[in-house]
């Protein structure tokens, strides 16, 4: 039987625990001390470090990110647990790099870190997987590609999320996409109605099937009939 180990928050912080912060200010407030951790660790890769609205962003070279998160993640003095996002935003400035952006949390010390590596335009768009770190990042990087058309090297199985397989009209997120698509509405219908959502996913891929085993015998035996539920 697996067991699981109960996280709470603020437990592994020492002396007065993080408050929610009042009257912040746009630019002037503390970092994170994990920044600091991080810039005695990784020197060269850490390219700086922002305070927004109290908020700690962290730049890191595109080479460096896994290895800097993985130690967020494992050392005992930081615990970053928890990936509430992957994302990355693109400028309409041609000139500014694309960002990937990585949203941590460290429930243990109640701290909030948000790590960023700058992709120049014209660099092929990739950059490496943090899924083997959190499990989580699985579905995240994918709807990362499939907006974007970033690839995240190392993903089990990168492939779009959102939009099906074979679409071919690009990456919805970025700045050059038009608003009503590459294609006329009559084409996008066609494309839509041509797939079949069977195609890829079979039973045993779909979350609904351990549920479905989890049923009665005598349920499972009308449901595979083609009975319908909830008439």
């Amino acid at each position: 039987m697996t067991r699981f180990n109960v996280v709470r928050t603020g437990a592994s912080a020492s002396g007065d625990q993080p408050a929610t912060q009042r009257n912040v200010s746009h630019r002037s407030g503390a970092a994170n001390p994990s920044a600091k951790a991080l810039q005695d660790k990784f020197s060269s890769g850490i390219k700086r470090v922002d305070v927004i609205w109290g908020e700690t962003i962290v730049y890191v070279a595109p080479s460096a990110v896994h290895e800097v998160i993985r130690w967020l993640h494992d050392d005992p003095s930081q615990q970053y647990d928890f990936l509430s996002d992957v994302t990355a935003v693109e400028y309409r400035d041609a000139d500014v790099p694309i960002e990937v952006v990585w949203q941590l949390r460290s429930l243990p010390y109640r701290r909030f870190i948000r790590v960023k590596a700058q992709i120049p335009k014209g660099s092929p768009l990739e950059i490496t997987s943090v899924w083997d770190i959190y499990k989580s990042a699985d579905w995240l990087e994918r709807e990362c590609y499939d907006m974007f058309g970033i690839r995240f090297n190392g993903h089990p199985d990168l492939r779009r999320i959102l939009m099906w397989e074979s679409y071919k009209e690009g990456f919805p997120l970025r700045k050059d996409f038009p608003l009503r698509g590459r294609f006329s509405r009559s084409e996008q219908l066609r494309q839509a109605l041509a797939q079949n959502p069977e195609a890829r996913y079979s039973m045993e891929e779909l979350t609904i099937a351990d549920a479905f085993a989890e049923l009665p015998t005598d349920m499972r035996e009308r449901l595979s009939k083609g009975e319908r539920t909830g008439e």
